[in-house]
């Protein structure tokens, strides 16, 4: 039996890799590099995220896992305009087992069309399970988004299984404390706001590199951009302000004032 050295090795993989066919080197992704997806991608609507993400967007024929601090707070900003696209070409969003009842005037202003939205109240976690499981079987909707914090390793992976027969995205909303936990989903994420509105996001898996530090998002909740004054759209600012008064300095009172 003979033995080959590293250099050795490499040097035939090359020769090896330049004799494939074009469209199979193509599909090869290599772990340094940022994995490019054959299947569609939907664009999220923000370049610097789209940047992050193999494909350039959200994928299609997979699950992706978004993991929040609180259920229900930030998921329809982050996924707006990606919905709003798919809704505005006749695409149904279904949402199972959401923590409150959506917010119909809410999702109007986030561009979706409540003619292609579908809410299924599913309490029971095996309930949200076996419904997310037919909806992204049956390939028949344009998004099935799910809230499922109580969801095992062995449950994902068969989503994940499912998922690669259907086209349209899925995507996954489970708490913070899973990101502990290993997953059969090839992009997890994890999202939180931040002081002045925007959403601070961290790819923690994908296929590439390791991804580093978060990407921030400016984003309003919808409506509030035409009630919020200049001062209330930056609240750092104001913060930072009176921070020596507020932490680690004492803070000045009114009889110093005058005195001074």
């Amino acid at each position: 039996m003979q033995t080959a050295t590293a250099p050795a090795l490499q040097i035939g993989l090359q020769h090896t890799l330049g004799r494939l066919p074009a469209s199979v080197e193509r599909a090869m992704w290599r772990g340094s590099e940022l994995g490019s997806r054959l299947d569609p991608v939907q664009p999220t609507g923000w370049d610097s995220l789209d940047q992050e993400l193999p494909g350039g967007g959200w994928p299609t024929r997979s699950v992706t896992e978004v993991l929040t601090a609180q259920p229900a707070v930030l998921e329809w900003r982050l996924l707006g305009h990606a919905l709003k696209v798919m809704t505005s070409k006749g695409a149904q969003v279904v949402a199972v087992g959401t923590p409150r009842a959506p917010h119909l005037p809410g999702l109007l202003h986030e561009g979706l069309s409540e003619r292609q939205f579908i809410w299924i109240q599913a309490d029971a976690p095996a309930e949200r399970l076996w419904v997310t499981e037919q909806l992204i079987k049956s390939n028949a909707v344009g998004a099935v988004l799910a809230w499922l914090p109580q969801a095992r390793q062995e449950q994902i992976r068969r989503l994940q299984v499912c998922a690669q027969g259907f086209e349209g995205l899925a995507i996954l909303f489970r708490a913070s404390a899973a990101r502990r936990e290993a997953s059969a989903a090839p992009l997890r994420l994890s999202a939180t706001v931040g002081l002045d509105w925007e959403l601070q996001v961290e790819v923690f898996k994908r296929r590439g590199p390791a991804h580093e530090g978060q990407v921030l998002l400016p984003s309003i909740p919808g409506g509030l951009s035409p009630v919020l004054t200049p001062r209330l759209m930056k609240p750092s600012v104001l913060i930072n302000r009176e921070a020596p008064d507020v932490v680690g300095r004492p803070a000045v009172t009114s009889r110093q004032r005058a005195t001074a």
